[in-house]
């Protein structure tokens, strides 16, 4: 049986390994990648990847953000939007847990949010709430609060959606956020498989959105929504969450990874929740030796991963 340090490890790592396998294909469709068996971090020769001046296992914003997070849940000691939103701040505007510094992809509503923030408006109230703004930019940073959190499956949810609201405010968002959350959790410290492990989170949010309409409906959406079967692999933060539980599903880290790599669009964000899941499921021991040598910015998330086990 995996232990629980090794899924903690695996997940941080997972999540920054698929993020950095997943870029440069991003944008794709999924009729112009390779085959699965040549995804990797350095595409092969002759496709036409995303990000070309990127070297191959760099991380993007995905990884950036998570560890802005983890880095805020760690110095504070708790969790505090207005910390985690100067962290957000920071990442864009001087490239603070960036791959040398460098900023590279910055999604829109997240842009918008950044530079909300900078004008005063107070991490809050910073994130869309149009029912348009509903990217998946807090749903890939949300993982390691789950690696973090020690309190009740309802203190995690309110975490979960406290975390979103500084550039994703929508109550989808929010619920989608708690949802990866109280999944990660079950597979920590149940060994529960995903589909098991999402079902089980589902009701326990249901008993803690009960009276809570905005939140209660986006959870049954969510849970009911046609991405559930047909997931497409695109920025929409529901067809992400049931994108990255599709490619988990029945298969190994490398397989997983590459299934949601595969799915083309946003790539890099499938494979960064993917890889939370799958890490979370198969300890850092089942992330191939190729990938963890390739993957570049060991010196920002080593210092991060240290203090994190300190908790476990």
């Amino acid at each position: 049986m995996t232990d629980r340090r090794s899924r903690v490890l695996g997940s941080l790592y997972g999540l920054l390994v698929g993020d950095a396998l997943g870029v440069p294909y991003e944008f794709h469709p999924p009729s112009a990648l390779p085959s699965l068996h040549e995804i990797e971090m350095e595409p092969p020769p002759g496709f036409w990847r995303a990000h070309r001046g990127v070297p191959p296992g760099t991380w993007s914003d995905d990884g950036a953000l998570a560890l802005a997070l983890l880095d805020a849940l760690l110095e504070e000691g708790r969790l505090d939007a207005a910390a985690i939103a100067g962290r957000i701040v920071a990442w864009a505007r001087d490239g603070r847990y960036a791959v040398d510094g460098e900023v590279f992809d910055v999604g829109g509503q997240t842009g918008t949010a950044v530079r909300r923030l900078e004008r005063g408006v107070a991490p809050t109230e910073a994130g869309g709430t149009d029912e348009w703004a509903n990217g998946n930019g807090s749903l890939m940073r949300v993982a390691p609060l789950a690696l973090w959190h020690q309190g009740t499956d309802a203190e995690l949810a309110e975490a979960a959606h406290l975390q979103s609201l500084p550039t994703h405010a929508h109550p989808r968002s929010q619920a989608a956020c708690a949802a990866l959350s109280l999944t990660l959790r079950r597979i920590l410290e149940r060994d529960m498989g995903p589909d098991e492990a999402l079902e089980d989170a589902a009701a326990a949010l249901e008993a803690h959105y009960a009276g809570r309409a905005p939140l209660a409906d986006e959870l049954r959406g969510l849970m009911d929504a046609p991405q559930r079967r047909t997931p497409t692999g695109s920025g929409y933060v529901v067809d992400t969450l049931w994108s990255a539980m599709h490619a988990v599903r029945d298969r190994d880290f490398e397989s997983a990874l590459r299934a949601a790599v595969a799915f083309g669009n946003d790539a890099d964000t499938t494979a960064c929740v993917a890889g939370a899941i799958a890490g979370a499921l198969h300890g850092i021991d089942a992330i191939p030796p190729r990938w963890m040598q390739a993957l570049r910015g060991r010196e920002i998330v080593e210092p991060l991963a240290t203090r994190l086990l300190v908790r476990h």
